[in-house]
């Protein structure tokens, strides 16, 4: 499976001021794989240690933590030679060994020759709970989710398709396969981008494979909440993580920290729900009253809204059937909106856009409100059928006049009464430079010569 992160991991390899990597994110999003793959391909080998199953690789770094005789042990342990530059050394599951993350510091300070990528899921929790030292400053990270929709396209044998879609995008014409690429938006829905399901999916197992590769998913996802928590904890962050859904569903999608659980108190949910924060299983979007740069000052972080970080984990913790997904059928009114929000927050997230909610009161509400690589806000009405009607995204412009605004919805690509038109199938196109379309006019969209411009 193609991955975007394989670029970023280039970046890194040929930077002049190269530090050890912490490649983080969720269990089971594809981090190890990726790093194999990055190193078979750009290294002459690699040398991998996965931390979370052997006692002999944790008892190399019981000593003092100087990198050139934790190189020589790793080798001889391995059974093959390190060298600088030419072998690409991987800590599969740093967490499970605290002094492995600490001695990344060191390799930074006195044997910066060396190559060294470290995956951690569950690091912010186990940083917490043994007390690990962190290597503040001498380590890049990068963050990796979920397959996003031009990744599973790609993957589904549709890379041609998504490249269609982020020419149309650019040049913002209306795009003739437009039935096609929202089919395979409710694919994506209804599958995800976690890699056990979409193999199960593109192995034609079919609904019943995919349901049982989300099923494992969850589980291990339970078992970690025990696994890096004490017992209360646990049960509350259990309960957090089980009520995502039902509070996807309401009306307002806001999520309430008292209502997780029975006789839950908000102080004793704020800890859990940092847990499930940092563990990247899911995403908050905090709520802001004013559509006014800069939008970190103006958050209020007591009123917020909790995505899932994978859509088709969420389309089946929400019991949509899926073949209702596929088909779009009128039994997926109910599953629709929060599965489109959900998506669209999934596909921000990705393109390293840090949204939040607008509503400064209980009848007006624009979904997300970002800041462009411009600093300019940019609203996001996500309408999940071509029904797009929405007081609020016009109360939003009338009272803040944005250079652009979008809309994604079901509808193709177009300028609407000075509103972009992103389908929901483009949503992983829109990012910050979505400001770049506030140069043209709305009412009058590109012409021919532009758009073949635009095409390159």
């Amino acid at each position: 499976m193609e991955r975007k992160i394989a670029a970023k991991l280039l970046e890194w390899k040929k930077a002049p001021d190269r530090k050890p990597l912490l490649l983080c994110g969720a269990r089971q999003v594809g981090k190890t794989h990726s790093a194999l793959s990055f190193g078979r391909e750009s290294y002459a080998n690699v040398a991998y240690f996965n931390f979370e199953f052997s006692d002999r690789l944790h008892r190399v770094f019981d000593g003092d933590l100087d990198p050139h005789r934790i190189v020589r042990s790793l080798s001889a342990l391995s059974g093959s030679d390190i060298v600088e530059e030419g072998t690409l050394i991987v800590f599969d599951e740093v967490q499970a060994c605290p002094r492995a993350l600490t001695s990344l510091k060191y390799f930074r300070e006195n044997a910066p020759g060396y190559h060294l990528m470290a995956t951690g899921s569950m690091l912010g929790a186990s940083v917490s709970r043994d007390g690990a030292s962190f290597p503040v400053g001498s380590a890049n990270m990068l963050r990796m989710g979920p397959m996003d929709l031009e990744e599973f396209m790609a993957a589904t044998g549709r890379k041609g398709l998504a490249g269609e879609i982020r020419r149309a995008y650019r040049a913002c014409e209306e795009f003739d396969l437009h039935d096609a690429a929202m089919g395979a938006y409710r694919e994506y829905l209804a599958v995800g981008g976690l890699p056990e399901a979409v193999n199960a999916y593109r192995e034609g197992r079919g609904a019943g494979g995919v349901a049982a590769a989300h099923a494992d998913l969850d589980a291990a996802y339970v078992g970690d909440m025990s696994k890096y928590t004490s017992k209360a904890e646990a049960l509350r962050i259990r309960a957090i993580w089980s009520s995502i859904p039902r509070h996807l569903a309401r009306e307002d999608r806001r999520f309430v920290l008292r209502d997780a659980a029975e006789g839950a108190r908000t102080r004793d949910m704020e800890g859990p729900l940092e847990w499930i924060r940092a563990s990247g299983l899911a995403s908050m979007c905090p709520r802001v009253s004013s559509g006014r740069a800069p939008l970190a000052a103006r958050g209020e972080d007591r009123f917020f809204k909790l995505y899932m970080f994978d859509t088709g984990l969420l389309a089946s913790k929400l019991g949509a059937p899926f073949n209702a997904v596929l088909s779009d059928e009128g039994a997926m009114d109910q599953y629709r909106g929060p599965l489109a929000e959900n998506f669209v927050m999934q596909s921000l997230k990705a393109n390293g856009v840090r949204p939040s909610y607008w509503s400064p009161s209980p009848n007006r509400e624009v979904d997300f409100v970002f800041q462009g690589s411009d600093g300019a806000v940019i609203p996001v009405e996500v309408k999940a059928s071509a029904r797009v009607g929405s007081r609020s995204l016009s109360a939003f412009m009338g009272e803040y006049g944005p250079r652009v605004a979008a809309r994604v919805s079901a509808k193709n690509f177009g300028f609407e009464g000075g509103i972009l038109s992103v389908p929901l199938y483009a949503a992983f196109c829109l990012d910050g430079s979505a400001c770049e379309f506030a140069d043209r006019s709305p009412l009058h969209p590109p012409g021919r010569e532009e758009r073949d411009l635009l095409r390159g």
